[in-house]
């Protein structure tokens, strides 16, 4: 690469905030396996953020966070609800459907985001011995396409949910961002429009590794630490998952960093749009941008500055801003883009 590039959120560094708190951590001895202090601490961060009545979880990373979420709701004869480009159906290997057992019935949408309509599609073959029965639906907050839920939104689908004696979880690895954009608390679109479960966002948001699973519906949280074991997501050195996180619930620099991405990837879409040969495909809300350009250009653009190609049938691309992406590099490749493509 030769400008840094606006592939993934997961191509940036760490934080230096979170350096130091993996250092400090480094030294001594702590009891293992979540009986530590740093460990507790950072549970009283969520507590701090969320309310005293929810359960915590740490864990690897995301996908083992949306399978110990999504395990704590389901059977093997159950069905998951998502939509189709959810990270649960597109880029987890299967894993949702090996580990839990539960069929995954894909949604068709637009920009990212179901709606009740689109849910109804499969809201039938209940007490169905022959059928799947759907039990929990997953939404991504914000969604593979860069749209984030508003609370109304979330909340009507989580009334929806609940009056069918259905649970809801939130793929929150980029949560971050939709607050950030939203300008809310993080409770107003989780704990409080009724999600169940929630896999909180560490890695693509300045942390090492580690994301967190946090429970509001403890009643179904009871027997988790036995499914984490099994899933071999239960870190014995649990302090230095426990310490990244503190570091960056610490005077809001989780949302801080958030905030900062998605004013780059805003930054990016205002130079691009002014060049006549792209066409931005998504409503910029958080730090992804999706735009249409020339399909030749593309591994020339990519050689320079590389990204991902979104949709290869449509030459669909997906450029993402990080908490370390800068105005330069926004610059530098707002001015690559008018070189090549104009």
């Amino acid at each position: 690469m030769g400008l840094r590039g606006f592939g993934s959120d997961n191509f940036s560094g760490v934080l230096p905030e979170v350096f130091k708190a993996l250092e400090e951590s480094a030294f001594g001895h702590q009891h293992s396996y979540g009986e530590d202090k740093y460990t507790e601490k950072a549970i009283e961060d969520f507590k701090q953020i969320f309310g005293e009545d929810i359960d915590v979880y740490f864990v690897y990373n995301g996908t083992g966070a949306n399978i110990l979420s999504l395990s704590a709701f389901t059977h093997s004869y159950n069905a998951i609800i998502c939509a189709e480009t959810a990270h649960i159906n597109v880029d987890e290997c299967g894993a949702i459907e090996k580990q839990t057992g539960s069929k995954l019935l894909t949604v068709p949408t637009f920009d990212g985001k179901l709606t009740l309509g689109l849910i109804h599609n499969h809201m039938h073959g209940f007490d169905d011995q022959h059928h799947a029965q759907p039990k929990i639906i997953s939404l991504t907050q914000c969604t593979e396409l860069g749209t984030v839920y508003t609370h109304d939104e979330l909340k009507e689908i989580c009334d929806f949910a609940h009056a069918h004696d259905m649970y809801v979880h939130m793929d929150g690895a980029r949560l971050a961002n939709a607050v950030a954009y939203l300008g809310c608390t993080p409770a107003s679109i989780t704990k409080e429009v009724g999600i169940d479960v929630l896999s909180f966002g560490g890695t693509k948001n300045g942390m090492m590794f580690g994301e967190a699973v946090v429970f509001f519906n403890t009643t179904m949280s009871k027997e988790v630490k036995y499914i984490r074991k099994q899933l071999m997501q239960l870190h014995s050195k649990s302090r230095f998952i426990a310490a990244q996180f503190s570091a960056v619930l610490k005077d809001n620099l989780w949302l801080k960093s958030a905030a900062h991405a998605n004013a780059m990837a805003q930054k990016l879409a205002n130079a691009a749009e002014q060049i006549p040969s792209v066409s931005i495909t998504q409503k910029v809300e958080a730090n992804e941008i999706f735009a249409i350009i020339p399909r030749e250009k593309i591994t020339k653009l990519q050689d320079e500055c590389f990204f991902y190609v979104w949709d290869e049938d449509s030459a669909e691309v997906r450029w993402v801003c990080s908490f370390d992406t800068t105005e330069n590099d926004v610059i530098e490749f707002a001015n690559l883009l008018r070189q090549e493509l104009c």
